[in-house]
């Protein structure tokens, strides 16, 4: 009888793999048919704002590993530079014009398809965190990077999605 599970994952390797490929070919298929509106609104966020189209910050993935995640930049281009990485707020005053609309659309997340695409996220799972939080993480909560994280997940339909997302653990862990 084992004793002591290392790193054992909840999904099995035949299951992870049809979800990979299921991921895979969803997200190759949402990229192509979302091009149109992905150029449109890197075109917005260019000509509304100064600065790159893209936003990309350190997250934390699978088996604790680190990965750039990306959104359609909706923040003014020096919005961290005195706060480091901060927790976004209603009506924040560091959104740009189109990052109000784009924020309040979840339009800003389409990019993920790209982590997605890459294997560094899937369509559903815990969301990926940045490191300095997960290092705050106690064992069970750690339990949440056995699995590859997700663009939407529990959490994200939940009725407190508003919330920050360190602070609803339990339903990443669900």
């Amino acid at each position: 009888v084992p004793v002591l599970a290392l790193n054992e994952s909840p999904i099995d390797p035949l299951g992870a793999f049809w979800k990979r490929s299921f991921d895979f070919l969803c997200s190759l298929s949402a990229l192509i048919v979302l091009a149109p509106l992905l150029a449109l609104i890197a075109a917005a966020v260019k000509l509304t704002s100064r600065g790159p189209v893209f936003y990309g910050q350190k997250r934390m993935g699978l088996d604790g590993s680190t990965f750039t995640m990306w959104k359609f930049r909706s923040m003014k281009t020096d919005a961290e530079k005195e706060t480091g990485a901060v927790w976004a707020r209603k009506n924040d005053d560091r959104r740009t014009v189109i990052g109000a609309f784009l924020r309040s659309t979840s339009l800003d997340e389409l990019p993920q398809f790209w982590n997605v695409l890459a294997g560094h996220m899937s369509l559903v799972g815990p969301r990926p965190e940045m490191p300095f939080i997960v290092a705050t993480y106690n064992e069970e909560q750690r339990e949440r990077l056995k699995v590859r994280p997700g663009i939407t997940g529990v959490w994200q339909i939940s009725a407190v999605r508003g919330e920050p997302i360190h602070a609803n653990l339990e339903y990443d862990l669900f």
